[in-house]
């Protein structure tokens, strides 16, 4: 049977090569062509036109495979990537992701050497879910300009809203994370990419802050009378704690709402704190000082991660969501997450582990010793008044079990 699939076979091993082409044909695919290197693989395309398949090897005295992916990621000339070689499993995972960088589908990694089975299973997966057709990504949202900004924060169309986190073991709820949305009037409810860059512009980050802690805090207030005391978090970008009224103002916010610091948690991606300088740090002490709670967000995103951790007085870890993704089928991720709930337990560090959508990766990380999380398998970021009933019915399901 004659299979509808063109493949380009990237082997600088004429032997190899050959072993491929041949077992290719005998699997049935419709043409098979070959190259020895990149550049000549890039010159074959040319000539014959696109392919649904490329099988690459990585190491090739001309032009390696990693060139060839962000050479062809570039032409739209090749549907998919099948990864040949035999270079060690860590290298592999790294290719993996430069493949997807490239812009390309990677349809499998055979390792060497080449085995029918394995590489007629892949075969069968592009049939069964053929290449997506390039679509380009959605224009993004229209920049908003600094006077829409100012009317969205004067008229209250920026909404907060807040997704849980809870205990793995009971589901109890730990705590929230404010996150905003921009309730606008005629282009629907907008994501931050919409609007935080504007808003940062203008230099109004500080006075949408202060508005989401007030009104969470009344929120905050009405989850207590209901039984439920919750942990609100806010971002806070580590441009804001140069400014030398933000401890003020939150201290003033708290007093007016009757509530301890100790209610509140601060999340400051690493990223941006790459360089503190000394009015920075006296803004996380002093908040440390109000009985605040300090968190590093993406945890393990950024190149400083351990150096920020001895320097700033953070006593929470969120650890970023990508660990989580990838740590089913990646040792190397199973070892982070051990490592970091085990750093975390000797600094007296709570860790907060992020993007957690599967029962399966619940109990994996029940398992590792995880305590805390967050993400959609538990709740999507929601309003207050729903975050209010979800609190309830929450309440009420553990009752049950």
């Amino acid at each position: 049977m004659i299979l509808p699939i063109r493949v380009l076979v990237l082997e600088d091993h004429p032997f190899v090569r050959a072993v491929a082409v041949k077992m290719l044909t005998q699997l049935g695919c419709e043409a098979v062509f070959q190259a020895s290197d990149g550049a000549q693989a890039l010159a074959v395309l040319e000539e014959v036109g696109a392919v649904d398949i490329a099988l690459c090897d990585l190491c090739m005295e001309g032009m390696d495979g990693l060139e060839f992916f962000r050479q062809v990621g570039q032409c739209g000339l090749v549907g998919s990537i099948i990864i040949s070689s035999s270079l060690s499993a860590d290298l592999r995972r790294a290719v993996r992701q430069i493949v997807a960088l490239s812009g390309l589908r990677l349809l499998g990694d055979v390792g060497k050497p080449l085995h029918p089975r394995a590489l007629g299973q892949l075969l069968e997966k592009h049939l069964i879910s053929p290449r997506e057709e390039r679509v380009p990504p959605p224009a993004p949202p229209p920049p908003a300009c600094a006077n829409e900004v100012r009317h969205a924060l004067h008229d209250g169309q920026f909404q907060p809203y807040y997704q849980p986190k809870v205990d793995l073991m009971s589901g109890a709820v730990c705590g929230v994370e404010v996150l905003v949305r921009w309730h606008h009037p005629f282009r629907g409810v907008l994501s931050p990419v919409a609007f935080l860059p504007e808003l940062e512009r203008a230099g109004l980050l500080d006075s949408l802050l202060f508005t989401q802690i007030d009104q969470a805090l009344t929120l905050q207030r009405q989850a207590r009378e209901q039984g439920f005391a919750i942990n609100v978090a806010f971002n806070l970008h580590a441009q804001q704690l140069a400014n030398p009224l933000l401890v003020s103002t939150i201290r003033g916010i708290l007093a007016l709402q009757g509530t301890p610091g100790s209610s509140l948690t601060f999340e400051l991606t690493e990223s941006g704190l790459l360089e503190a300088p000394a009015t920075s740090l006296e803004s996380l002490v002093r908040l440390r000082m109000m009985g605040c709670q300090l968190s590093i967000d993406d945890f393990g995103a950024g190149f400083s991660s351990l150096q920020r951790l001895c320097q700033l007085p953070f006593n929470e870890i969120k650890l970023d969501a990508e660990f989580v993704r990838t740590f089913e089928d990646q040792p190397r991720c199973r070892a982070v997450i051990s490592s970091t709930l085990a750093l975390g337990d000797a600094l007296g560090m709570s860790v907060v582990i992020e993007g957690v959508e599967t029962e399966q990766q619940r109990q994996q990380l029940l398992a590792l010793g995880c305590t805390q999380a967050q993400g959609y398998l538990f709740a999507r970021p929601m309003s207050g008044p729903d975050l209010l009933h979800w609190l309830q019915v929450s309440a009420v399901a553990q009752q049950k079990t």
